[in-house]
């Protein structure tokens, strides 16, 4: 991805959190992450988000999604021996379609904008502002911002980007310098 690109998509995340009159420091708009998940097409899968942090204990982060974005499907295995990790959810603005293991819903928000066929789970929890969500470790999901795009705060077991399991074998989550 372009740094031309980065720079347009933290703007646009910024312009979101105020918005939602959710403040960042400056050092966190510098050093917000832009996910394109190795895929260039930002716009339709991938994801803005500022990790406020990230320990050996605990994990507190804002994701930020513009319309339709969609986070790609994924899980978080067992690493060395430890669980993966296990995540809450918190809609803080906007609404988000979370699809997880279970019951496929009949007639789901949501819609995979690209990619389709790596898009397998469809059991379907809608969050509005002020409704969470908790997933436990290993959990296949994969969830899409609506119309007006969507804030989601995530509280977690510590983040390991490194080790998550993407359902599109061509995903790549941490971009290698």
């Amino acid at each position: 991805m372009r740094d031309q690109q980065k720079i347009e998509a933290r703007q646009r995340a910024c312009a979101m959190l105020e918005k939602a009159n959710i403040s960042i420091t400056e050092q966190e708009r510098r050093e917000m992450e832009v996910a394109d998940f190795g895929l260039g097409i930002l716009d339709k899968i991938g994801l803005e988000i500022v990790v406020y942090i990230n320990c050996d204990r605990y994990c507190a982060k804002e994701l930020i999604l513009f319309p339709w974005q969609v986070c790609p499907e994924h899980r978080h295995p067992m690493r060395q021996g430890v669980p993966g990790k296990q995540e809450t959810f918190r809609c803080r603005w906007g609404e988000v379609y979370l699809y997880a293991e279970g019951e496929k819903t009949a007639n789901p928000k949501g819609r995979p904008p690209a990619r389709e066929e790596h898009f397998t789970v469809w059991h379907e929890i809608v969050l509005k502002p002020g409704e969470q969500f908790t997933l436990p470790s290993n959990t296949l999901h994969w969830f899409q911002a609506g119309p007006e795009g969507a804030i989601v705060s995530e509280f977690s077991s510590p983040s390991d980007d490194e080790s998550d399991i993407f359902t599109d074998p061509e995903i790549k989550r941490v971009e290698k310098p």
